[in-house]
């Protein structure tokens, strides 16, 4: 999909939000009002609610915590390449903090992600510290299935390292088949892999693994 079909379908989107609409750069960038999204129950939730937050500055939404994975999508958005840039939260709390995005997505059950283990990002076992970001594709590809037969490939430790209970900025630059990801405003990236799944876009949205919630702001999209 070129850059000129994401914002048509963008522009779908806005058209059908209650205001104040999201705010859109020169540059076709589109940055959705995520708390007004969840206060108003314009996200398509699976398995997970979410709830509009405000935090200092910063205003957003929040998934709540739940068994299995779940997803909040942008209903109307259909994201193909470009570039994905949010603040998230999560807890120190070791395997109940999961937060990430989804992309490409279908539905509750198959979608692309790329999400993080806050609890690993200071681990004093260097083995957990390696798995702090993690890509994974639904239903074909879960973590368990990736880290067995392919160790060390799909999740990697994070550069610089953010604070854990903590605030941080992730860029995701998605140009199928390649997904790269930064945190912090790295030049370098924590994690390069090549997609697993033949979708070459589908839905966006917020993300919560097993046991997990997460705090989400400042959503970024950027066509390619």
């Amino acid at each position: 999909m070129n850059r000129r079909r994401f914002v048509i379908s963008a522009f779908a989107c806005v058209t059908e939000l209650s205001t104040p609409s999201p705010s859109r750069s020169q540059s076709g960038a589109i940055q959705p009002d995520l708390a007004q999204l969840a206060a108003s129950n314009r996200l398509r939730s699976f398995n997970r609610t979410a709830a509009p937050l405000t935090d200092a500055a910063r205003t957003g939404a929040r998934l709540s915590e739940a068994p299995g994975d779940g997803v909040a999508y942008l209903e109307g958005i259909e994201f193909a390449n470009g570039t994905i840039e949010l603040d998230v939260r999560g807890r120190d709390v070791q395997q109940q903090s999961f937060p990430g995005v989804a992309f490409h997505g279908v539905d509750g059950a198959t979608y692309d992600a790329v999400y993080f283990r806050p609890f690993n990002f200071r681990a004093e076992d260097l083995d957990r510290r390696k798995r702090a970001v993690q890509y994974i594709s639904h239903p074909d590809y879960p973590w368990q299935k990736l880290r067995a037969e392919h160790p060390g490939k799909y999740e990697q430790a994070v550069t610089p390292v953010p604070d854990p209970n903590g605030w941080f900025r992730v860029r995701i630059v998605v140009a199928s088949p390649k997904v790269s990801v930064f945190v912090e405003g790295a030049n370098e990236p924590s994690l390069i892999v090549s997609q697993l799944s033949a979708r070459g876009k589908g839905l966006i949205g917020l993300w919560a693994g097993n046991y997990s919630g997460g705090d989400f702001a400042n959503l970024k999209l950027i066509p390619a």
